[in-house]
């Protein structure tokens, strides 16, 4: 069996490891580390606007932002204009992500005050969310050389 190429596949892939992430915070203690890094940052930078979350509230939103980006995949396959910015997006802040929590294990530490006792939580499936962002951003940039520009046709 041939696995479908496309962004389709790309983006829903992604939206599977996103889920996976997520599942991998929630059970690793990702707010444990997150609030107090938010806390520390309030201190030094108290104009940046970052939230404190409870378990609750913080789990209740990513689920919802998976399941949206779930439900947007009907028009990532029929190929939406809106679509591809989007998915740009999604990957690269996905990318980043991943690369974050590669930064915080291996720095072992997220702000001055607050160090990990051992690899942040989530780091597990980073690598999996990294190579699903990845795939997503190259098969947006191997359609676009497929889509037409609307330029002048050739003489047949």
């Amino acid at each position: 069996m041939q696995v479908p190429r496309g962004v389709g596949p790309a983006w829903l892939g992604l939206c599977f490891a996103l889920a996976v992430h997520v599942a991998d915070e929630a059970a690793n203690g990702f707010l444990t580390v997150y609030n107090p890094t938010v806390l520390a940052l309030r201190e030094k930078a108290p104009v940046l606007p970052l939230p404190v979350f409870s378990f609750e509230v913080w789990l209740a939103g990513l689920l919802a932002v998976i399941a949206a980006l779930a439900a947007l995949s009907p028009f990532v396959f029929r190929g939406a204009r809106w679509t591809r910015p989007a998915g740009y997006a999604l990957g690269a802040l996905m990318t980043l992500n991943a690369l974050g929590h590669f930064a915080g294990t291996a720095f072992g530490r997220t702000v001055e005050s607050v160090r990990l006792p051992g690899p942040m939580p989530g780091v597990l499936s980073s690598p999996l969310l990294l190579a699903a962002s990845l795939y997503l951003l190259f098969e947006l940039r191997r359609s676009a050389r497929r889509i037409p520009t609307g330029g002048a046709r050739a003489c047949d």
